[in-house]
């Protein structure tokens, strides 16, 4: 499906590897895998057209760094090469024009860590909402329980500190990321799909078209291996069904009547979250999770089925396990207190994280107001999916969206926070373009015991602690 990279290659080992370059090495997802690399003892070098402080730690553990982007960066390459690239990186750049002049091997990040999977037995979480929260709980429980699991997510764990880290244990947990097709890569043993959504329709064209890059994402499991699809979804229910008429080992797990795996009782008061979950035979444990929301009891029954009927651990040893979990960075992250105003950061970006995400927010505002400060990613998701953000939006007290973060595209006409803003019914939504104008109204409108949330995968995460010192000075 993807146009620069064959997914359905075979990858070499690493001991038929030299050498990595990586090109974007500076990048969250790409300095994790690099990380993991040098961790498997790699020749590595590596380039990024910013000098990040990420970049001394990997100089430090051995890397060749280079900051700028130049063929020269890859002059002292040997042949035999693997170089690996971001997604960001298009075929004008100077360094892969001259890899590929030299006909060194070019692989997309998912493909580097896909070899670094090999000869471990794979964990891969797939799905529109919840995959970066359902990858933490899933390493956090596994660590918790001495499994010391490898992985690589998109979001440093709390407690661990970092999104990707080897381990010597024999699983690796990954989070199969669907945006550009590239999740198809993995070959895992067990997997969790959470839900399937139309979001990356710019990349997919059609929901026709991402629902078979899900099917062929289930199709890569190992032959006995599971499929854990969550049966409250739509998508990830027909799924499911699908891979058992092909013949595939499948659980479903939610609050359905007829999910495998079901949540039989839930209950929730600030930080701290539970369930009662019926597993399959009908023997029942108890999940006692420190992160709040419905949407997470839901994940971490994703989670717990993975544990228990994927991995075989033991069901009350993988249900205790679980309150490990403290979450992961920008997700629903506190930054901190005020004059009495407590400033939350979240990285929801589509109308499912969204509607998650102001749900729980609304339910921890305690006595004053919610307060959500949203910035659109994409003009191509704003202009698809407006109708479902401004549905999201209406469930706080105040909304303030600002213009779109382009990120990779250019503007469209007629596309602005305004489409949201429009479409909201509530009369407590304002258009403020720039994160200075959202500032100005919430010193404005906030006060003590107001709970303000920022929201977005742009530079919005920025605002949190400008908003602290700004309500300090008041």
């Amino acid at each position: 499906m993807n146009e620069r990279f064959d997914f359905s290659e075979n990858l070499p080992s690493l001991a038929e590897v030299p050498h990595v370059h990586m090109i974007a090495v500076g990048g969250s997802g790409m300095s994790g895998v690099a990380r993991l690399f040098l961790a498997d003892g790699v020749q590595l070098s590596g380039s990024d057209n910013v000098d990040l402080p990420v970049l001394d730690d990997l100089r430090a553990q051995g890397a060749r760094i280079a900051v700028g982007y130049a063929a020269a960066n890859v002059a002292e390459v040997p042949d035999g090469a693997v170089v690996v690239v971001s997604s960001a990186i298009n075929e004008a750049n100077p360094e892969l024009v001259e890899v590929r002049r030299r006909g060194l091997r070019v692989l997309h990040r998912s493909q580097g860590l896909a070899m670094l999977m090999q000869g471990r037995r794979g964990l891969a979480v797939a799905g529109a909402n919840g995959k970066t929260t359902t990858s933490g709980m899933a390493t956090a429980a596994l660590t918790s329980l001495g499994e010391k699991p490898s992985f690589a997510i998109g979001a440093n764990v709390a407690g661990l500190g970092v999104n990707a880290a080897p381990g010597e244990g024999d699983v690796f947990v990954v989070e199969a990321d669907e945006s550009d097709g590239s999740f198809v890569v993995y070959h895992p043993d067990v997997a969790i799909v959470t839900n399937i959504k139309d979001d990356h329709l710019d990349f997919y064209g059609t929901s026709a078209t991402l629902a078979k890059a899900y099917a062929t994402f289930a199709a890569t499991i190992a032959g006995d291996g599971l499929l854990v699809a969550c049966a409250d979804d739509d998508g990830s229910r027909a799924l499911a069904h699908e891979r058992r008429e092909a013949g595939a080992r499948v659980l479903t797990y939610g609050r359905s009547d007829d999910a495998d795996v079901r949540i039989v009782s839930e209950h929730g008061a600030g930080f701290t979250w539970g369930a009662r979950v019926a597993l399959p035979g009908g023997r029942e444990v108890e999940l006692a999770l420190e992160v709040p929301g419905a949407h997470n009891v839901l994940n971490a029954t994703g989670v717990l089925t993975a544990l228990v009927e994927g991995l075989g651990i033991d069901a009350d040893r993988a249900a205790q396990s679980l309150s490990a979990f403290r979450g992961t960075s920008r997700r629903f992250e506190p930054r901190g207190e005020a004059a009495g105003v407590r400033v939350v950061d979240d990285y929801a970006h589509n109308p499912g994280k969204l509607d998650a995400l102001v749900r729980t927010a609304d339910a921890l505002k305690e006595s004053g107001r919610l307060f959500v400060v949203f910035q659109p990613h994409l003009y191509s998701r704003t202009q698809n999916a407006a109708l479902g953000l401004a549905e999201a939006l209406d469930r706080a007290d105040r909304a303030l969206v600002l213009d779109v973060y382009g990120a990779r595209e250019q503007p469209v006409e007629g596309v602005s926070g305004r489409l949201i803003t429009g479409a909201m019914t509530s009369g407590a939504a304002t258009f403020t373009p720039t994160a200075d104008d959202a500032l100005a109204v919430l010193l404005e409108e906030v006060r003590p015991g107001d709970l303000v949330v920022t929201v977005g995968a742009g530079d919005i995460t920025h605002l949190g602690p400008r908003i602290l010192e700004a309500l300090e000075r008041r």
